[in-house]
């Protein structure tokens, strides 16, 4: 049994946070670069090179990519042969999270739903973070983060149809999400797509396929071909970037998909914008 200081998950949590807050992963800076020279429109040509602007004063002065530095989500793959020493797994990613948003001075964004008081002073800084935690084989911890905001969340859906609906079904409804979002999640986007499961278990595939790296390939072919086939079709929407109507209004579609019962279909249709702050460690 390989065990592991609880400081040390504090400390890489941490790091990544602060690196994230103000460094554009590189998949997203290539893939924004790409579709600037390839955008049609001239108004939303020059509002990617700003994007790309900031992108390089964030990194260059430190500072954060965006003023809504997002609520922190995990997917954390915990070996089965790994133990925390000092602590409690949860409890590291937290205080980890606590340490990297203050120490970047990134904004404290959780809230009570219905006050809306934030949890800053109470349960403490932007905490608690979004965990969702899978047992594997193996002595390591795999940790992926980002950062999600607020804006991109409100327009994502979900929706269980029945199996008759097919993939037609998948790409209309994904196309009618991304329409009624228009300019609000901040495109050009991400769009991640849940199929299959039970209604829980789509949504999380769709906020997880956001985590994959743009340019990357689906290992499913039939998967890869309907993620080129929804690209095309958002892209002829005209939304363009940040709402000022061209052709580059998505950089990607990832999608997930799962088994799922016989007199269903779920499908989640998670949004994330330009500044896909994304990244991922091995401890």
């Amino acid at each position: 049994m390989r065990e592991i200081e609880f400081d040390e998950v504090v400390k890489a949590v941490r790091d990544i946070i602060v690196h994230c807050g103000t460094d554009l992963p590189q998949d997203t800076y290539d893939a924004l670069n790409e579709a600037m020279e390839n955008e049609k429109s001239p108004v939303s040509k020059e509002v990617i090179r700003q994007i790309l602007e900031n992108a390089d004063i964030a990194k260059d002065e430190k500072r954060p990519l965006c003023q809504d530095t997002g609520l922190a989500v995990f997917f954390v793959k915990v070996g089965d042969e790994v133990k925390i020493k000092g602590g409690l797994l949860k409890d590291a990613i937290n205080k980890g999270t606590e340490q990297g948003y203050t120490d970047a001075y990134l904004r404290a964004s959780t809230c009570e739903p219905f006050s809306r008081a934030n949890l800053k002073d109470t349960v403490g800084y932007n905490l608690p973070a979004i965990i969702h935690f899978d047992i594997v084989a193996g002595d390591k911890i795999d940790i992926e983060y980002a950062a999600k905001g607020g804006g991109s969340e409100n327009v994502s859906r979900a929706k269980v149809f029945p199996p008759a609906a097919g993939k037609d079904g998948i790409v209309e409804y994904v196309k009618e999400v991304i329409s009624d979002a228009g300019g609000n999640p901040c495109p050009p986007i991400t769009v991640g797509v849940g199929i299959g499961g039970t209604f829980e278990k789509a949504v999380i595939s769709s906020k997880h396929a956001l985590f994959r790296d743009i340019g990357s390939k689906n290992e499913d072919p039939e998967m890869d071909e309907l993620e080129q086939r929804i690209l095309e079709e958002v892209n002829k929407l005209g939304i363009g970037a940040m709402g000022m109507g061209g052709t580059k209004t998505a950089l990607a579609v990832h999608i997930e998909s799962n088994p799922c019962h016989i007199a269903s279909l779920p499908v989640s249709v998670n949004v994330q914008c330009h500044s896909s702050r994304h990244t991922h460690i091995t401890i």
